[in-house]
């Protein structure tokens, strides 16, 4: 009987698992980490969207199973938003799906659509479950650079060139995790005429839309006329709405790749629990005070950051959205790696990041940095950095010098 499995010969180990077990050790031993490294929220959801999930779990019929596309409600108020916010328009019926968070959505569309041997783009660094999602499935991975910017489209045009099979699929998401790169409607009118013209489906990531610190909203690509002839968009209601446990997002766009993920979804789940459903319902389409403190929150959370790491001596480039920072390490320490520097920083000033390098090799040289701890934490997490640092022979900035 063999013990080798196909699927888990492809996956290679875990980098973040190393870290996480030194973390789990020093928790264990008492020590005060703070952790900056998972991108899980600390904010619960507003009050009203808690007493709806109370006030429908109390009724002795909401405890069946639910429908695996999601209630017909939720979808409606998907596509609701869609058009509040984008100008969008969708049918609910045949554009939305309710996914268990953007990651089974990712996942799961990658079992749909995915043959062995397909090859697929994506960018690197990027979210894992954007190359393992298929990598699992049984494609081939072609990386593409993360940042939106020239370089991307002369190496999409390369792939395209001298890739055999030619892709069939380009995976992007901005903004980034975990780079928090950040793209304009401009930038999707060229992707989507790319993907026109090469025949290409496209999967956009947009879990991070609402967390921007600019004026200018982040678009969608669904946004640029004929998008949904060749895309498909993944959002979460995970950071919006400070609802990560929960597992409610959505796939909305092209009506095949939506048909493609319900059909596997309906062998796979019978959705998420009703009285989860019926509170993501009164989120999207209740008051949205949550969603501009949320913004607000992490952007006083970033400013801190780069200013109090800045004076340990350590230059974090501010972020233009999301939830994570994208860090070089200090040149003085760059020799170490992410994954080394990461573990020190863990050992030596408690403090948990995560390594770039588990981002793609992309990552290497880089550490991201979740906003997940208060504004106090993190000033506790510049001063353990500044002793570390200055063990290590980098010295902080001067006083009132501002990092970024």
């Amino acid at each position: 009987m063999s013990e080798d499995f196909y699927r888990i010969r492809r996956l290679p180990p875990y980098v973040f698992a190393e870290v996480n077990a030194m973390k789990a050790a020093a928790r264990a031993r008492g020590e005060d980490i703070i952790d900056l490294g998972m991108g899980n929220p600390d904010g619960a959801p507003a009050p009203h969207v808690i007493e709806k999930l109370a006030e429908v779990a109390r009724d002795p019929a909401a405890h069946g199973y639910s429908a695996s596309k999601g209630i017909a409600g939720l979808r409606r108020a998907q596509a609701g938003y869609y058009q509040r916010r984008f100008g969008v328009d969708l049918d609910p019926d045949s554009e939305v799906v309710v996914t268990l968070g953007s990651k089974e959505g990712l996942a799961n569309l990658a079992q749909a659509i995915t043959a062995p041997g397909d090859v697929v783009l994506a960018p690197n660094p990027s979210y894992p479950i954007h190359t393992f999602g298929f990598i699992i499935a049984g494609a081939a991975i072609r990386s593409i650079p993360a940042a939106p910017g020239p370089d991307f489209f002369a190496r999409l045009e390369h792939a395209i060139a001298y890739t055999v099979p030619k892709p069939s699929v380009l995976v992007i998401g901005y903004p980034s995790n975990p780079t928090a790169y950040v793209a304009d409607l401009a930038f999707y009118e060229e992707v989507v005429a790319f993907a026109r013209a090469h025949k290409l489906w496209v999967l956009s990531d947009l879990a991070y839309s609402e967390i921007y610190f600019g004026d200018t909203p982040t678009p969608s690509i669904l946004q640029v006329p004929g998008a949904k002839e060749v895309a498909i968009e993944f959002t979460s209601m995970s950071k919006t709405y400070s609802m990560a446990g929960w597992r409610i997002g959505f796939a909305v766009g092209n009506r095949t790749l939506i048909a493609a993920l319900t059909r596997v979804k309906s062998y796979l789940d019978y959705g998420a629990f009703t009285p989860i459903q019926a509170a993501a319902v009164a989120a999207i389409n209740g008051p949205q005070d949550i969603v501009e403190h949320n913004r607000q929150l992490y952007k006083r959370r970033r400013d801190v950051l780069v200013e109090s790491f800045g004076r340990a001596g350590w230059e974090v480039p501010p972020p233009a959205a999301s939830m994570f920072a994208w860090a070089p390490i200090p040149p003085a320490l760059r020799h170490l790696g992410a994954l080394e520097f990461s573990k020190q920083l863990l050992s030596h000033a408690q403090v948990a990041v995560a390594p770039g390098v588990g981002f793609g090799e992309e990552g290497e040289g880089y550490v991201r940095i979740a906003l997940v701890e208060n504004e106090h934490r993190i000033r506790q997490a510049a001063r353990n950095l500044k002793r570390y640092l200055q063990s290590m022979g980098v010295n902080a900035a001067a006083p009132g010098r501002r990092a970024g």
